[in-house]
């Protein structure tokens, strides 16, 4: 038995991992359901009230296969207004929920082995086919946590996972009971609470663990430094970036979002720039499977210095304000046809464009005229003139 395949088409990604999602749980459903009524009904026939106690923690796992389905169908709804990010954090919260449960469940057994270690001798007598039932029901759950962990790995969904691990808690239930029937017709009933320890510590560390990195991601916990690397270069290998700065990572369920501010050449358009930053997100799309969203910032320069950027934004001019000085030195004798501006290290460098017929004055008098003008000026590190020919 093997899980459902999910299919790849564009633009339908998150509904078919959904419907993937749905159908590894629905698997666990049934398989749940068929042992819960199989351990009842031979606990009771059996006088193994183990088997019967073991059935209602299998009533456990189908609670969370429920969970499981709700927050799955949940956390594939597109993005909305309230949610602009979607709904994928809706696993991670069942996630916690799981791993909270797990914790619950292992300290559960811990106390019990402690029970069971004061009343060994009050053990009702058990019929073997109590060790029959015990035995179908741990091959069945073992089957069922490998085949739901095989789905959660491939479809990359933590809360599948923590199920899978969550039903592998209940094949190591059923596994203290199998111990101690087995040990109780053998007449060592002293195994069945020393097991029960043993398994108890295993749970209560993956509840642990599954409840830890929920609360990782909930925080908004970053990619391994590991990871960070080979994103790093994967974005500096981009044809057009010149530097890469404030990288941030976070997770979300299965994806990883990803923001970063790349340093271009100073001089070229905005349009080549917004290139450049679509061509830095394809790389990452490529390079890097889970990550779902890249936001890419670009800069002339770098401006990781938040209070620096502020500081040279409050005094230098805008481009309304660079108009009306530039209008103090040309005057209506050079028709500007195109205005670029450059704001660089803390300063604004312009260069404008005259329409064909501009009347061209002086080359030597209009050059001393606009030193001066830009030595009036410090926020100017330079004017440049250029007549458009066609």
């Amino acid at each position: 038995m093997s899980p459902p395949s999910s299919s790849s088409k564009p633009g339908n990604a998150s509904a078919e991992r959904a419907r993937s999602i749905r159908n590894v749980t629905l698997v666990g459903v049934f398989i749940n359901s068929v042992l819960t009524i199989g351990q009842i009904i031979v606990g009771l026939f059996a006088n193994a009230f183990s088997l019967v106690a073991d059935a209602m923690h299998t009533l456990s796992d189908l609670a969370a296969d429920f969970m499981v389905l709700a927050a799955g169908q949940q956390g594939a709804n597109p993005a909305d207004l309230d949610h602009p990010y979607g709904h994928g954090r809706i696993e991670t919260v069942a996630t916690l929920v799981l791993g909270i449960s797990l914790v619950a469940v292992g300290i559960g057994f811990l106390w019990a082995s402690g029970m069971r270690l004061q009343t060994m001798g009050s053990q009702p007598p058990l019929h073997p086919v109590a060790l029959v039932m015990a035995l179908v029901a741990l091959v069945g759950k073992e089957i069922l946590f490998r085949y739901t962990l095989a789905g959660g790995r491939r479809l990359k969904s933590p809360m599948l996972e923590a199920n899978a691990w969550h039903a592998r808690s209940d094949a190591a239930s059923t596994l203290v009971v199998a111990i101690g029937i087995g040990g109780s017709l053998a007449g060592y009933p002293f195994l069945e609470p020393l097991a029960a320890a043993v398994v108890g510590f295993i749970i209560l560390r993956i509840g642990v663990l599954q409840s830890w990195h929920a609360v990782r991601e909930l925080i908004d916990t970053g990619l391994p430094n590991e990871e960070l690397v080979r994103l790093r270069q994967t974005i500096s290998d981009t044809p057009g970036v010149a530097g890469l700065h404030e990288l941030r990572t976070r997770r979300m369920a299965h994806r990883v979002l990803c923001d970063a501010h790349v340093q271009v050449d100073s001089r070229i358009t905005v349009s080549e720039g917004h290139y450049i930053s679509e061509s830095v997100l394809l790389a990452v799309r490529q390079a890097h499977s889970e990550i779902g969203e890249v936001l890419v910032h670009v800069d002339t320069e770098n401006d990781d210095t938040e209070q620096l950027f502020a500081e040279r934004a409050e005094r230098l001019p805008d481009r309304a304000a660079v108009l009306a000085d530039l209008a103090t030195l040309i005057g209506e004798h050079l028709p500007l046809q195109r205005l670029q501006l450059h704001y660089l290290d803390g300063r604004v460098e312009i260069e404008a464009y005259c329409s064909p017929d501009a009347q061209i004055p002086d080359a030597g008098a209009f050059k001393q005229r606009v030193d001066a003008w830009l030595a009036e000026r410090p926020c100017y590190r330079g004017v440049s003139f250029y007549r458009v020919l066609g």
